[in-house]
């Protein structure tokens, strides 16, 4: 067996791009993309891919050319996803989100060839471009605009438009197949951003082979059967949708694009296309809820939401499932290509009391198939943390659906790297059965005289609450405890009463915190609550707790230790009997 060799027929480099002709080839009736009135099928939206490439390589765009574009969920974007990686370039997602400069930043950092932007986005196009250093000004990156329908005037103009560029590709059959062999299955195809939350953004290059891989897994993670109807409310930019760009593409499935998120538009595009799958992030769960939501028990079948980017409250998904949504949840990054762990639901939970079950479910839970090895670590002695439930260590991940490194920062990927994993910075705990749960971020731990406290338990808690929408817990300077957790909270909609309208937030401040005593340890319970008209949240939608530690700073825990000096005795004592 030493004797055999490989040879062209079976050492093909693995990329999600094939999944496309294969879409074309299989599901030659199947819608591929619905957006408004448009709609295509995969032969069509082959074809379109097909002309994209062959234009961009006449442009000369070659291999591992970056193609960076700013577009919310549109056919172009989805897309440029197969086109640009066919053309042999890196596609480049930019949020949408983002400010100017911060694009700016971006572009200057990741030295794209093309810049293809949203017409809905000029003026901030030339701002971006005013913003950039002169060697990277408009001058040397040309700007590409997508317009939801074609002007044929401008490409005569000599315009560059995006449906201009469509029109006169031209995909010959050798170049086709060309498009299709990639050479390194280890080359890039992605370069994606990271958010920013914790620390400047880095660009992580992703390979065909991750986000073969990667696709793969999520498709064996969500149990997702052939020709799903996939609704589009998680930005394609943000770790290329988590894969899903790629993952509808290899089910068959249909594309419901969606321009701007609301929970009208999102309950429309459900009855109307019978939607089966969508992915958000809790606030987008915290969006529908808010939405006059609509009863969906009646369907055939439920709604499949994958939920992730921060661990969403028992709370939250009990209130969810009860309109018809059936919530899985998932953890993951963008240096992992996307979602690497996955709440499998074993059929003896669904023998447990709901509330037990929404606990359950909010677990981040196993490992993909992608993966070599997922484990919580000790910091400091590198080994694996009991299986108890209750000892926190760093999330850990090693496989081959993860990053190649960060684009000129050496530096960087050799800390991501050290040890032989992926280190994720997130702090989680394993449970017996071998579920892994994430108790917070690294930066996030709350370290009071002594004891280390979860945000998110504090967090979890506070969700129950009748009164509460959204809530942060954050660290707050303390004289005697060091830290001690501070909550920022925004109250649901129309439940304020009058007090709450004068401005009398004291006892809804002290209702809180007695309502965290009587269900959290009493050194958990935060000194501090902060009410909100609405949390600071990047361009991906999450909380940005570094600008709310910045408030916390500012703030003076109430100790009151001569108005109730025996509480503070007994919160002596009981710090002193465990440390």
């Amino acid at each position: 067996m030493d004797n055999l060799m490989l040879c062209e027929a079976n050492n093909v480099p693995l990329t999600p791009i094939t999944f496309l002709k294969r879409a074309a080839e299989c599901y030659p009736n199947r819608t591929s993309i619905i957006n408004g009135q448009t709609h295509f099928t995969w032969p069509q939206t082959f074809d379109r891919c097909c002309r994209l490439a062959a234009s961009l390589i006449s442009l000369n765009i070659a291999k591992n050319d970056v193609v960076s574009v700013v577009a919310p969920n549109i056919p172009a974007m989805y897309e440029m996803h197969f086109a640009v990686p066919m053309a042999g370039a890196v596609l480049n997602p930019i949020n949408t989100r983002l400010d100017a400069t911060s694009i700016a930043a971006i572009l200057h950092h990741a030295k794209p060839k093309l810049l293809f932007i949203d017409r809905s986005f000029e003026p901030l196009a030339r701002e971006i471009t005013h913003l950039l250093p002169y060697a990277d000004s408009q001058l040397n990156l040309p700007v590409i605009f997508i317009d939801e329908i074609s002007f044929p005037e401008r490409v005569s103009s000599g315009e560059l438009d995006y449906e201009g560029l469509i029109q006169r590709g031209e995909p010959t059959p050798s170049l086709v197949a060309r498009m299709f062999n990639i050479e390194d299955e280890q080359d890039p195809i992605s370069l994606n951003y990271t958010s920013g939350t914790t620390a400047d953004p880095k660009g992580v290059v992703i390979t065909h082979r991750g986000a073969y891989l990667s696709s793969l897994s999520m498709i064996i993670g969500w149990v997702m059967g052939t020709c799903p109807v996939y609704l589009w409310t998680l930005p394609m930019f943000h770790c290329n949708g988590w894969t899903l760009t790629w993952v509808t593409a290899a089910r068959g499935g249909t594309n419901v694009c969606m321009r701007h998120v609301s929970s009208p538009e999102i309950y429309k595009n459900i009855e109307m296309h019978n939607v089966t799958h969508m992915c958000c992030a809790p606030t987008v769960l915290n969006i529908l809820l808010r939405g006059n939501p609509l009863d969906l028990s009646h369907r055939s079948g439920p709604v499949h939401v994958l939920t992730g980017g921060s661990p969403p409250p028992a709370a939250l998904l009990k209130k969810i499932q009860q309109f018809g949504f059936q919530v899985t949840h998932a953890y993951g990054l963008t240096e992992a290509t996307g979602p690497v762990l996955f709440c499998e639901w074993p059929d003896e939970w669904n023998r447990l009391p709901e509330n037990q079950q929404m606990e359950l479910k909010a677990r981040q839970g196993l490992g993909v198939l992608g993966l070599a090895e997922v484990d919580v670590k000790n910091n400091e002695t590198q080994e694996s943390v009991p299986r108890d439930g209750k000892t926190m260590g760093e999330i850990v991940i090693k496989g081959s659906i993860l990053m190649k490194g960060y684009l000129k920062n050496p530096n960087a990927t050799f800390e991501a790297f050290k040890h032989g994993c992926l280190n994720t910075g997130d702090v989680g705990v394993i449970h017996p059965e071998g579920y892994i749960e994430i108790k917070d971020r690294s930066k996030d731990i709350i370290i009071s005289g002594g004891e280390n406290i979860s945000s998110v338990e504090v967090e979890n808690v506070l969700y129950k609450h009748p009164k509460v929408f959204e809530v942060a817990v954050v660290a707050m300077p303390h004289s005697q405890w060091c830290e001690t957790p501070c909550a920022f909270v925004v109250l649901q909609k129309g439940k304020a009463d009058k007090e709450d309208r004068e401005g009398k937030s004291v006892m809804r401040e002290k209702d809180l915190i007695e309502y965290c005593r009587e269900n959290l340890p009493h050194f958990m319970c935060p000194r501090k609550v902060v009410f909100l008209e609405e949390m600071p949240k990047n361009g991906n939608g999450k909380i940005l707790k570094p600008k709310l530690r910045d408030i916390a700073k500012g703030l003076v825990a109430e100790d009151k230790v001569n108005v109730r000096s025996k509480k503070v005795h007994r919160r002596v004592d009981h710090f002193t009997s465990r440390l």
